[in-house]
């Protein structure tokens, strides 16, 4: 399909999708928190210290929470190579702000991105005024990408993540998002069998490049002993008294009421056992509180830092965001969510790096070929339903060297990925 087509029928649509979906986002907004913090920022009324820039900032663009510890660790590797570089980082959501900030707030712009309609783009591209945009992991704006092209601005689109699933919708409507896609400067990807991927989207073989996955390096991530310690206080101050954890990280909904049975039916056998539940989103622990209680169990909130409690049947719910890679360091044992209940699975990287047994579901379709690798080399426990993770849970509570020794293998399949931030901040840097 033409590209002048593409883009105005997208631009036609656009404005209908954006007040369809506006009862959606303000719903979301008011339970993640902080929805009208920054608003005007979407619309292009961006601070003074962007106007003030010496320099053409690197624009770098990520979604969410994932997005952002992915763009974190490019950004100090960019940092680690160009100390005077200066880095503007927008972000799609309100939990992916705070998470910027947090990581990298004194070091780097942080703002809200603008949506993609043809005046609010030309507004803030004039006022970030870029070197170079660098989107990470997907989504690429229309009207951004192609404002910046005939601007002569390079975008690089980072660490190319292409789920099983959107590939086949990609596919569906190449005609329409070729076009597009076409568009971009250069690419790089985690794995050589992305390649062939992308390139059948519609980007050019010849501009894409492979420097191993950055989700899965730790090679210039941020040490958490600071936030264990704190982990480890307020389990202390809320009973816990030592004993092995079982993590159940990233869950989905249905997937924390799985957990918890599973844990109630394993304390028969080991009564010291404690479960913590790291929800994907931290503004689902109301929703699933009541399930919680349903089955007998006390849930203590993170949020709530002045609850206190020795009462049995403890569960310990941590429904604030950025913590998650401290709490792998803390636990015994592993559940990786959105994979039984929910479909797709989320990262289960960063737990084995942190020497923890790693146990998902059958959906893992968003990580299907790191994950078939790690489960081929016995780095991996996947379990095809609730008795299977009870099973798993209780074989290395059993064998705690077991679980070590399925760490150290999974560690070894990823190492090829160590540096792959620094790799892909060189490639941003230099085109390399």
């Amino acid at each position: 399909m033409p590209r002048f087509l593409v883009y105005l029928l997208y631009n036609l649509l656009l404005p209908f999708v954006l007040l369809f979906g506006i009862p959606g986002y303000i719903f979301k907004g008011i339970k993640r928190g902080n929805l009208r913090r920054n608003f005007a920022q979407r619309f292009g009324n961006l601070p003074d210290e962007i106007k003030n820039l010496e320099s053409k900032p690197l624009w770098v663009h990520a979604v969410s929470v994932g997005e952002v510890l992915v763009a974190a660790k490019i950004i100090r590797a960019i940092l680690q190579m160009a100390p005077e570089k200066k880095i503007v980082l927008t972000t799609t959501t309100t939990t992916g702000y705070r998470v910027a900030e947090k990581e990298l707030g004194n070091r780097i712009i942080v703002l809200h991105n603008p949506v993609d309609l043809p005046p609010v783009v030309a507004k803030v591209v004039k006022q970030i005024n870029p070197e170079k945009l660098i989107l990470v992991e997907s989504e690429v704006w229309p009207n951004l990408v192609r404002y910046l092209h005939k601007r002569n601005v390079p975008v690089l689109l980072a660490n190319a993540r292409l789920s099983p699933r959107s590939e086949g919708r990609y596919l569906k409507v190449k005609p329409v998002i070729e076009p597009i896609f076409s568009l971009i400067d250069r690419t790089s990807v985690p794995f050589e069998s992305d390649v062939a991927r992308w390139t059948a989207l519609g980007i050019a073989k010849d501009t894409i490049t492979v420097p191993g996955s950055v989700k899965i390096d730790e090679s210039v991530a941020s040490s958490p002993e600071e936030k264990i310690a704190e982990l480890t206080g307020w389990l202390k101050e809320n009973g816990y008294t030592g004993g092995p954890i079982f993590l159940a990280g990233s869950t989905h909904a249905g997937e924390e009421k799985i957990c918890a049975r599973v844990w109630q039916e394993l304390r028969e056998k080991h009564p010291d056992l404690a479960l913590v539940i790291v929800p994907r989103h931290a503004e689902r622990a109301p929703d699933f509180k009541p399930e919680l209680e349903a089955l007998g169990l006390h849930p203590v909130s993170r949020s709530n830092r002045v609850q206190s409690t020795t009462q049995q049947g403890t569960v310990y719910v941590s429904d604030t965001t950025g913590e998650l890679r401290a709490w792998f360091h803390l636990a015994s044992v592993v559940f990786i969510g959105k994979s039984l209940a929910g479909k797709g699975g989320q990262n289960p990287f960063e737990p084995i790096l942190a020497g923890c047994p790693v146990i998902v579901g059958p959906n893992m379709q968003n990580f299907h070929e790191m994950v078939s690798d790690l489960v081929a080399k016995k780095g991996i426990t996947q379990v095809p339903d609730e008795s299977g993770l009870k099973n798993a849970v209780d074989q290395f509570l059993d064998n705690p060297e077991e679980g070590v020794q399925q760490a150290a293998r999974g560690k070894a399949a990823m190492d090829s990925h160590q540096g792959a931030a620094l790799r892909t901040a060189r490639w941003i840097l230099n085109g390399e």
